[in-house]
Parts: structure tokens; C-alpha cells; sequence
């Protein structure tokens, strides 16, 4: 079944990023989270991170694609279990 996720989330990755090579700085979309671009100087702690995913895929579709939207899901459900595993005893 993590085979299968990862796949999806690999296929979406790339599927997701053809088109942002063609257009430039969309405004609104923070393209450290979606892209790992222009993201130089920003360090988060795993909580800020989760933080940054659940707001920027609150925005939705007005600032984001639906692959786009999925590839935040799926980084927001890794880092949710790489919490849990790092809280497990």
C-alpha cells in the first residue's frame, strides 16, 4: 500500500511540475512547499511545516492546481507519519 502511495505521489510530483518550468512566479503559491524552489533561506521545524501545508492547501483551487493540491496532501500526510513514527515509543 506505501508502495502504491509513494508511486502516486511520485507520478504527481512529476506530472505537477512540467508546467511550472513554462510560467514564472504565480502569486499566492509558496513554492518552497509545492516545488522546493526559492526556498534558500527558509528552515522550518516539522510542526511549521505541517502548519505551512495545512494553510496553503486551505487556499485551494483560486491559488492552486488540483495536482498541485495533491502533491501538498501527500507531503502533508509524510510529514503527519514521520511525526508519528518519531513520536512512537
Amino acid at each position: 500500500m506505501k508502495n502504491v502511495i509513494v508511486a502516486v505521489c511520485a507520478v504527481v510530483v512529476v506530472l505537477s511540475a512540467l508546467p511550472v518550468f513554462a510560467a514564472g512566479q504565480i502569486e499566492g503559491k509558496d513554492e518552497c512547499l509545492v516545488y522546493s524552489k526559492n526556498c534558500s533561506d527558509s528552515v522550518d521545524s516539522l510542526p511549521e511545516r505541517i502548519a505551512k501545508l495545512k494553510v496553503e492547501i486551505g487556499k485551494g483551487e483560486t491559488v492552486y492546481t488540483s495536482g498541485e493540491l495533491m502533491q501538498l496532501e501527500c507531503k502533508l500526510k509524510g510529514n503527519n507519519e514521520l511525526i508519528r513514527v518519531m513520536h512512537k515509543p
